[in-house]
């Protein structure tokens, strides 16, 4: 893991935490009235957890959460973030905010659904509710 990965991941996890633990309770709200562990329902985890973080005020939190984090690597951001793509995106795995700086491009997930395919091609994937956020930082 390089510096400027641990230096993101040290800031998140010591001053978001709160931010991390509100992305935890939007995903339980997703996944509270399944049936069972799992859905194939990618819009309802899209589409669910967009409107749970925008509901919260999270959704606007994020582009400061990733500001804060490019200021612990040391970088300078091009732009300001804004809370939409490229910097903030929803996916069927959770948030994901991506920054270009001088080494390459941070990618911050906050993991809250496991994508899970069957070994049939015909069918489809499925999305289950991690325990926990799982955060993962990457420089490409």
């Amino acid at each position: 893991m390089s510096h400027p990965v641990r230096a993101a991941r040290r800031r998140i996890r010591t001053d978001h935490a709160s931010v991390i633990e509100g992305i935890d309770a939007c995903a339980d709200a997703i996944a509270e009235p399944w049936d069972t562990a799992r859905t194939t329902d990618r819009d309802a985890v899209v589409d669910g957890l967009q409107r749970s973080l925008t509901e919260t005020g999270l959704h606007e939190v994020l582009p400061r959460v990733l500001a804060d984090a490019v200021d612990a690597t040391g970088c300078d951001l091009q732009a300001r973030p804004v809370a939409g793509p490229p910097y903030v995106v929803v996916t069927s795995r959770g948030p994901v905010l991506r920054a270009t700086i001088e080494p390459g491009r941070l990618v911050i997930r906050f993991d809250v659904f496991e994508v899970v395919r069957d070994d049939g091609p015909e069918l489809p994937p499925t999305y289950r509710r991690l325990e926990g956020t799982r955060l993962e930082i990457a420089l490409e």
